[in-house]
């Protein structure tokens, strides 16, 4: 395609940038924000796709196959534990107004200068490569869409070097408008969200062109490469040549990367405007990552196939292909898809670096040794500071932009894409101690972060970025082949004779070895100072710390509340420092005093008093958004005229607040403790009054129950002795009344009996093997003449293989002629009456079950049968007749026998009363035998 057209459309796409990053900005100062959505934040995550995931990808997956899923599967194995993880940084950073990884570290360990400028250095001297590496892919798509080939490299240098020079002019517009870091980018995120689109589109299109165009779908490019022996073996992760050692680090890089990449935290964190979005983010960033990577393997395969043989880099396959093609105008959209991963990337990394740069690199050194201070007192000072650090970002990020426009065009230009790329996601890596280590434990110190962490740094450019700068006119292949110095320990592929491991793996293994083990080491051997105390305290408890008036105050001496106020309109203004006084003033009004007569305190009046400590405090975050913590500090110090307190007042404070929190825990849990005893004694005493009603009623019942046939017998008795004379056939009648009533007080006398030996634990079985036919038979047999009596069907199922039971007879018998009788009793007397008898094994237990077609059981009732004093309070129920001790008795008889029962039943539909018994010795049964199923039920007949 013309050069001209190429050029026109990729400053075309830069201007729609600029546009949409205009309109978010105009509507987020008339407060209708357009980034407060969480799809927004989730494709703004997506700038974790880069040149290296339009281009790179294919690349590494037509020569290493499956290897290139690592760095996306990695992200999306880490997605479910963000709200665990993401949050807790969100949610600091917030707190302390925290804008980088180095504000980040810096913070927690002491708000320390040093390290906070080391992590700068590692950031641009790991992450400048990877900017290189987009512009290379510019260059590279730049010249496969013209077709200058390689005697046009000038030119495609040119034009690389004028879109980033554009890209530069984007990022100062929309980036570094304000010195205030914390201020929402909105215009850039939204023109991230859209890149994050567009490249999506772009890449599915050509994969869609390439799969169902160039052939005939998924299984036609995988049949025609499974036919070349070359690619066939790419199909497995063996065939691939990649090992389970580096599987494991790509996944270790991609995790480190997504979430400590500075442009990753710039979107993921600084840019988050509510922690909820996190929730969205966690499913559609790794579908986001899921639909990219579809075609990625068919567009690999069918550049080897089509193209594989014409020398052409299989980095720039998605332009190739559809030019190969005829289609111009598909490969341009590819073209702008690609520069649209490489500009989103470039636009955010050098907006986070430009701010870590002038926060820990210049403003420090400018607060210390202030030899341009002009003259004009404090205020002066202060506002120069201010415009000091907005241009200092500005030129950052012009000087980020050329540092990797010159990696690129002395180093970058011989390297693979993927491989620049993993580079810097090893140096990112080196974080992961300091701020794993940071949140989670409170031992970690400033001295064991900083040392650490440069001890990885430097194994990390030594093992992973020297070998790049081997070739001619640079290092000499000596190097890797002898070692430094021709030490064969010192050799950056086998560091210590370690050999064997691929060189990712190798480099990562050697520095983190060191990089965690000085940090825990140094951390336990000296302990944190005080500052680091306090801040590992804010870190690790983030969640339960809700506001400043929370934290132990870091600053005691009379400060002048003007000296105060002339720091902050220095660097936010007097609009912003007089709304941030106004909303102290609402949120602290104890802490400005009130003017004589009581008056209500002001800023007026506070102007004329010293500073209060808090506000020293709370100026001090104000301003590490601005200048980051450690600058902050030193700032906040120069007009206080004081150093944080000291260690001993430090300790004091905090044993003193640990011994009051620990005594609130240790009352509020003998509160609970107390409450629980006195809601247990309520219950018990509250069972007990229901049981002594019972009781009561119980007694009563019996007692009734004994007077009848007392008071029956008494009577006959008189009239037989009354009346000598009476006639034979009518004294025999009442004598067998007597006899019937006699009988009857004995069974009432003998079941209160049984039930108190049941109950006092003196209840006796006789054990001896029982049949169960011959025991179910018996019981029949004893109940025989009441079922003829009230013509009731019977119908048993005994097999007669059963298993014998190990049990006392008697007592068993009892059982089943008490189930019987109240089954008789329940059913009805007009010949309709049906029972049934069943029995069988199951497991090592033998179930009875004795049905009746009666008025059933209610739900509600059906666990209270078995009281021993329901039934005389509810005549009612089932069976009306008795005290209801049968049931009672009944299941203290199968519990001594270590089986249980239960009843099922819904009133009108009968009921089936169940008795589990354990079984005697191993159980002979027939195969396939099982318990009776509704066909043996007397409900379904």
């Amino acid at each position: 395609m013309p050069k001209l057209l190429v050029i026109g459309f990729s400053f075309g796409y830069l201007a729609l940038l600029f546009g949409v990053a205009y309109a978010a900005e105009r509507r987020s100062a008339a407060r209708k924000s357009l980034v407060s959505n969480p799809y927004v934040y989730a494709l703004s995550m997506a700038v974790y796709c880069t040149a290296w995931t339009y281009y790179g990808s294919v690349g590494r997956a037509a020569h290493n196959g499956l290897e290139f899923v690592g760095i996306y599967l990695g992200p999306t194995l880490l997605a479910p534990v963000w709200w665990l993880v993401l949050r807790k940084i969100i949610r600091v950073s917030r707190q302390q107004r925290l804008t980088s990884i180095a504000d980040f570290i810096s913070a927690r360990y002491g708000k320390s200068a040093a390290l906070g400028a080391l992590v700068t250095v590692v950031c641009v001297l790991g992450i400048v490569p990877y900017i290189a590496l987009q512009i290379k892919a510019i260059a590279a798509s730049f010249v496969t869409l013209t077709g200058s080939g390689a005697g046009a490299g000038g030119a495609a240098a040119t034009t690389a070097l004028y879109t980033t020079g554009a890209l530069a002019v984007f990022t100062i517009l929309f980036g570094v408008r304000s010195v205030e870091a914390t201020e929402r980018h909105e215009g850039i995120v939204l023109a991230v969200a859209l890149e994050s689109v567009l490249k999506l589109v772009a890449f599915l299109i050509l994969g869609l062109f390439v799969t169902f165009g160039l052939f005939h779908g998924f299984a036609d490019v995988f049949d025609q490469a499974a036919a070349v022996p070359a690619l066939r073996q790419l199909f497995t992760l063996r065939g691939s040549g990649t090992s389970g050692g580096e599987w494991f680090t790509l996944l270790v890089l991609s995790m480190s990367a997504v979430l400590l990449l500075p442009r990753q935290f710039q979107v993921a964190v600084v840019e988050n405007v509510d922690e909820n979005h996190l929730r969205k983010a966690m499913w559609l960033f790794p579908l986001y990552l899921i639909v990219i990577n579809l075609f990625v393997l068919p567009v690999a395969f069918s550049g080897m196939l089509r193209l594989g043989h014409s020398g052409i880099d299989a980095d720039t396959f998605v332009l190739a292909l559809p030019l190969a093609a005829g289609h111009s105008w598909l490969a341009l959209l590819t073209y702008l898809g690609g520069l649209s991963a490489a500009s989103s990337m470039i636009i955010v990394e050098t907006v986070a670096l430009s701010v870590m740069m002038s926060n820990h690199l210049l403003m420090p050194l400018l607060v210390r040794v202030p030899v341009a201070r002009p003259e004009g007192g404090q205020t002066r000072w202060f506002a120069y500071l201010g415009r000091v650090a907005l241009e200092s970002r500005r030129l950052a990020v012009v000087l980020v932009l050329l540092l990797a426009y010159g990696y690129y065009a002395e180093v970058g230009k011989t390297l693979p894409l993927v491989n620049t790329g993993l580079v810097s996601f090893a140096a990112v890596a080196q974080f992961v101690p300091a701020v794993l280590g940071g949140l989670y434990w409170k031992g970690g110190s400033r001295r064991g972060a900083t040392v650490g962490l440069l001890a990885g740094f430097a194994i990390w450019f030594f093992t992973l970025v020297l070998p790049t700068l081997v070739g001619p006119g640079r290092l000499p292949e000596s190097v890797l082949t002898d070692g430094v110095g021709g030490l064969s320990g010192l050799r950056p592929f086998a560091l210590f004779g370690l050999e064997g491991l691929g060189y990712l793996s190798h480099g990562l293994f050697w520095s983190w070895f060191f990089n965690i083990g000085l940090y825990v080491g140094l951390s336990l051997a000296w302990p944190p100072m005080a500052l680091e105390l306090r801040q590992a305290d804010v870190f690790v408890d983030v969640f339960t710390r809700r506001s400043l008036a929370e934290e132990v105050a870091g600053w005691q001496g009379r400060t002048p509340f003007p000296d105060v106020r002339a720091l902050l309109l220095g660097f936010l203004g007097k609009k912003r420092t007089n709304q941030a006084l106004r909303t102290f003033a609402t949120r602290f009004p104890d802490a400005l005093p009130a003017p004589e007569g009581g008056l209500t305190p002001s800023l007026s009046h506070a102007a004329t008093a010293p500073a209060d400590p808090r506000l020293l405090t709370y100026a001090e975050k104000l301003l590490a958004g601005s200048l980051g913590p450690a600058s902050a500090r030193m700032l906040v110090a120069s007009v206080a005229g004081a150093e944080q307190i000291s260690y001993d007042s430090v300790v004091g404070i905090l044993k003193e607040s640990q011994q009051l929190l620990e005594a609130n825990r240790q009352l509020q849990k003998q509160s609970r403790q107390l409450q629980r005893l006195t809601d247990e004694l309520r219950a018990a005493y509250d069972q007990l009054q229901a049981l002594d009603h019972r009781k009561d009623e119980f007694l009563y019942t019996v007692t009734h129950e004994l007077r009848t046939p007392l008071t029956s017998i008494r009577a006959l008795a008189e009239i037989l002795a009354d009346n000598p004379d009476l006639e034979t056939e009518e004294r025999q009648h009442f004598q067998l009344t007597i006899g019937r009533e006699a009988e009857r007080l004995t069974r009432l006398i003998s079941l209160v009996l049984d039930l108190e030996k049941f109950e006092s634990g003196q209840a006796t079985l006789d054990r001896a093997p029982v049949p169960v036919v011959d025991l179910v038979a018996e019981a029949l047999d004893a109940v025989g003449q009441l079922l003829r009596d009230k013509h009731i069907a019977l119908h048993t199922d005994v097999p007669a293989n059963l298993p014998a039971l190990h049990a006392d007879r008697d007592r068993l018998m009892q059982v089943l002629v008490n189930l019987l009788s109240n089954a008789i009793k329940a059913c009805r007397s007009d010949g309709t009456g049906r029972i049934a008898v069943l029995a069988w094994p199951t497991a090592d237990v033998l179930l009875l079950c004795v049905e009746d077609n009666g008025r059933g059981i209610s739900p509600a009732a059906q666990h209270l049968i078995f009281d021993k004093f329901y039934q005389a309070q509810h005549q009612t129920t089932r069976k009306p007749e008795g005290t209801g001790l049968g049931l009672a008795i009944t299941r203290k008889i199968v519990e001594l026998h270590h089986g249980r029962i239960w009843v099922e039943s819904s009133l009108e539909q009968g009921a089936r009363f169940f008795i589990e018994l354990p079984l005697m010795g191993s159980r002979e049964w027939e195969a396939g035998s099982g318990p009776p199923g509704r066909h043996a039920s007397l409900r379904s007949a």
